[in-house]
């Protein structure tokens, strides 16, 4: 059996290279379903004659409106997925997720900012300035989790906790004095991938890719760290290094998916307790299939979403959200059992 820090990985029951393969099938797979279905009943000969430049003009507008959304799905997904990995990696809290950081409310923070105080409107100007606020909220609860140059998992998750509570009484206090503001709130809180365009993919994906990339290099350091700080520094790592890059790359991920989407749970906290049955704990594992993982799990939820109410649709965040109650309990009976 394969072995990472002296602990017993399972990637010995399910060879690597094909669990990447079915993987990858899957998210195909997820992919096609999310430009085939929607909340437009389409046959699948019009959805293929649409897909290779044929068919009606009906057809075709409401297949290309699928592109962006699906793309930005693929985004969306892997950059919570991987950031869950990595706050759970860091903290070691297998509860852990984007949220833990109060990237989520600095995020809605700043749609009710922009929107009420600087007339802000419409998706992209929302996008644009919800990002900033998830950033600056992530940077602020980490610098307050430094004690002594070392990250403090406790000072981290008070310091969001805290952060969030003022945040989300300055959201409360301003949409409830502020009709308008609220209506756009609202639609954007749920969790959404409707109505999407190229330019939210291509704002978002750039800061997700330079995440994934830092996620990987950062793999390997993260496996010594679950050794131990002292393990770690005797064998020539930098613990607190390693665990503030970590922070800072999930962070990015994190307020790059939802400023595109809006807050979406639980994908960051259940993707990383699968990875972790399929893999083990090795981190490079983890990182890949959670890329993989998390958006097939985020494409299927929202293919569910245009088709349980059609021909209206339910937000994705909703749709996560029930499916990812009975994650949350699995994990809470895991946490039990190994105690």
């Amino acid at each position: 059996m394969d072995t990472v820090g002296g602990r017993p990985t399972r990637s010995s029951r399910i060879p690597f290279a094909l669990l990447l393969a079915v993987l990858l099938a899957t998210l195909v797979v997820a992919c096609a379903a999310s430009v085939a279905v929607g909340s437009k009943t389409l046959s699948l000969s019009e959805v293929w004659q649409a897909v290779t430049g044929g068919g009606g003009s009906y057809a075709a507008t409401v297949v290309e409106s699928r592109y962006p959304r699906t793309v930005l799905a693929v985004v969306v997904g892997c950059g919570l997925a991987v950031a869950g990995a990595l706050m759970q990696a860091v903290t070691r809290n297998p509860l852990a997720e984007p949220g833990l950081l109060g990237v989520n409310t600095g995020a809605a923070a700043g749609v009710v900012a922009a929107t009420a105080y600087l007339g802000a409107s419409g998706q992209m100007q929302i996008l644009l300035w919800s990002l900033p606020g998830a950033l600056l909220t992530g940077v602020f609860v980490y610098l307050i989790g430094i004690v002594g140059g070392r990250v403090s998992p406790v000072r981290l998750v008070l310091g969001g906790a805290v952060l969030t509570a003022v945040l989300g009484a300055f959201i409360q206090a301003v949409t409830l004095s502020r009709p308008q503001t609220f209506d756009n709130y609202r639609f954007w809180v749920v969790g959404a991938l409707t109505g999407r365009t190229w330019d939210a993919v291509l704002t978002v994906a750039p800061m997700a890719l330079v995440g994934l990339v830092a996620a990987l290099f950062l793999a390997r350091s993260l496996n010594v760290v679950a050794l131990g700080e002292d393990t770690a520094a005797a064998l020539g790592a930098r613990p607190a290094r390693v665990k503030a890059a970590g922070l800072i790359t999930a962070t990015l991920l994190s307020a790059a998916a939802t400023a595109a989407a809006g807050p979406i749970a639980f994908v960051g906290l259940a993707v990383p307790h699968l990875t972790r049955a399929l893999v083990g704990v090795d981190m490079r594992r983890q990182i890949v299939c959670g890329a993989l993982i998390g958006p097939s799990l985020l494409l299927l939820a929202d293919v569910a979403g245009r088709v349980v109410v059609r021909p209206q649709e339910l937000m994705v965040g909703v749709v996560t959200a029930f499916a990812g109650a009975p994650a949350l309990l699995i994990a809470v009976r895991r946490m039990r059992s190994a105690s």
